[in-house]
C-alpha cells in the first residue's frame, strides 16, 4: 500500500474509528491517541493489507483492541461518552419539547451504559455505526449469531426499562 491509497481507503476511517475508540474509552483525547496509534499500526502493517478482506472491519477491531488495552493499562476512570449532543433540533421546537427531549436522550444513554459491556459494544456498532451483523462479527472476533443474540437483548432491555420508567417512574 502506498501512501494514496492510504489515504483513500484508510483516512476516511479516522471519524468512525474515533466515535468507537470513544465509546470505549470515554476520554476525548485518549479516544484521539488510540486512532493516532491504530493509523500507525495500519501503516507499519501496509505491506500485508492485500490479505485483509475487510480493511474497515479490520481497522475497527484494531482500535477496539488499543483502546481496551488503554483502559487496562491506565486504568482509565470511565466518564460520561455521551456528552456530544444529537443535533435533532428544530428551529419551531419549543423549549419544553427541547427539554423533554434531552431528558430523553439522557435515560436512553443512562440505561445503554448499564448494559453488559458486550451487548454495549454490539449495540454500538450496528444501531450508531450502522455496522452489518457479519461487519461486527469480524470485528469483535465472535459468531454472527451472537451478534444477533447480543443486540436483541440489548433492545430488549432497553425497551424494557424505559417502559418501566414511563409506567412507574422508577
Amino acid at each position: 500500500m502506498d501512501v494514496s491509497r492510504f489515504k483513500e481507503e484508510i483516512l476516511p476511517l479516522k471519524n468512525k474509528l474515533y466515535r468507537f475508540s470513544l465509546h470505549i474509552v470515554k476520554d476525548d483525547e485518549l479516544a484521539k491517541d488510540v486512532v493516532q496509534e491504530s493509523l500507525i499500526k495500519v501503516w507499519e502493517k501496509r505491506d500485508e493489507l492485500h490479505q485483509i478482506q475487510n480493511l474497515e472491519a479490520w481497522c475497527m477491531q484494531i482500535t477496539r483492541n488499543k483502546s481496551l488495552d488503554k483502559l487496562r493499562s491506565k486504568h482509565v476512570k470511565k466518564t460520561d461518552l455521551f456528552e456530544v449532543e444529537f443535533d435533532t433540533r428544530k428551529e419551531r421546537d419549543t423549549p419544553l419539547v427541547v427539554t423533554e427531549r434531552s431528558d430523553l436522550m439522557k435515560r436512553i444513554m443512562g440505561l445503554i451504559e448499564e448494559l453488559p459491556d458486550r451487548q454495549r459494544e454490539v449495540m454500538h456498532l450496528r444501531d450508531i455505526e450502522g455496522y452489518a451483523y457479519k461487519e461486527i462479527a469480524d470485528m469483535l472476533g465472535i459468531d454472527i449469531n451472537l451478534v444477533k443474540t447480543n443486540l436483541f437483548r440489548a433492545r430488549r432491555k432497553l425497551k424494557e426499562s424505559l417502559i418501566k420508567v414511563d409506567a412507574y417512574g422508577l
